[in-house]
């Protein structure tokens, strides 16, 4: 009897130690699935981060392209308008020179 006692110990001791070794292997397993979720997630957020200001950047950059042509076609009114006024100026310098 203590032959099967033996036996029956030992085989318990093995099935135990395997359902040990299970449950340990698992544990590590949702422990690592855990930490890679989290560092998939925070790849995720940072990346969002980096297209919400590449966004914000292009929003600004096409601000300020319409500003840039906005100063171009006033830049052009305004040299037309200068170009009427020297014309002005040199007719009526034309006419002071005639005149002495």
């Amino acid at each position: 009897m203590s032959e099967n006692a033996l036996v029956f110990i030992s085989v318990l001791g093995t099935i135990s130690s395997v359902v040990f070794a299970y449950l340990a292997f698992s544990r590590g397993k949702r422990r690592d699935d855990t930490k890679s979720g989290e560092h998939s997630g925070t790849i995720l957020t940072e990346i969002g981060y980096i297209k919400t200001g590449i966004d914000d950047i292009r929003k600004k950059q096409e601000q300020e392209d319409q500003r840039h042509l906005e100063v171009v076609s006033r830049l052009v009114a305004v040299e037309s308008s200068v170009k009427q006024a020297q014309r002005r100026l040199d007719a009526i310098d034309g006419q002071c020179e005639r005149r002495d």
